[in-house]
């Protein structure tokens, strides 16, 4: 049982701490409201599980095979970071803004997970400290990728909650323009550290 409940925490802290989910489902609560940011939330749960899924079955192996590639996805991931956070913050913050008319869909939510740094070092971590080889991999695995599917839901909906009681509080043109300022600032802060790690054989 000591397994499942230090997983679970891990699930918990992982899943409900700041990151580029959480301000992106917060701030689509924001600007769409609960019901039209559901399918982004459906993406981004369901899509981290399954990459789990894949790292634990191996998929991690081919960026040791192939180094160049992870770096591929980190540039490809921070750029589409930066577009984001320029889409938030161009965003008038009204539901009829030209910039941003619809909300991110579920195939946005779930493709996100493999340029987001925070889930790669999320589930690389998870599969290292809650597996072990042998013959109970593919089932704690298993485990470890449902735990995370169920834990998440109820952790990043509350952010997803916080964005939309958000927006029945900020009714000013003025104060909402600002959150979406201040989440498309907190997005390229997120991608910082991935931009100096990058950077560092260079200097």
């Amino acid at each position: 049982m000591d397994y499942i409940y230090s997983l679970v925490l891990f699930a918990v802290v992982s899943s409900a701490t700041p990151g580029p989910n959480n301000i992106l489902v917060m701030t689509s609560g924001l600007n769409f409201g609960i019901k039209k940011s559901l399918p982004v939330l459906c993406g981004i749960c369901i899509g981290f599980s399954f990459m789990l899924l894949l790292v634990g079955f191996g998929f991690g192996q081919v960026f040791e095979l192939f180094p160049s590639m992870h770096t591929i996805i980190k540039i490809s991931g921070i750029l589409y970071l930066l577009y984001l956070a320029w889409l938030i913050s161009s965003s008038s913050g009204g539901l009829s803004s030209k910039e941003q008319s619809q909300p991110l869909t579920f195939l946005n939510g779930a493709l996100f997970q493999w340029i987001n740094t925070k889930a790669w070092v999320v589930a690389t971590g998870a599969i290292a400290a809650f597996t072990v080889s042998g013959s109970e991999f593919t089932t704690q695995t298993l485990i470890l990728a449902s735990t995370f599917l169920i834990v998440s839901f109820p952790c990043v909906g509350i952010w997803l909650y916080f964005g939309s009681w958000l927006k029945k509080h900020l009714n000013n043109h003025v104060h909402r323009r600002w959150f979406n300022f201040s989440m498309s600032g907190l997005l390229v802060l997120s991608v910082l550290p991935v931009i100096r790690e990058l950077l560092k054989p260079f200097v």
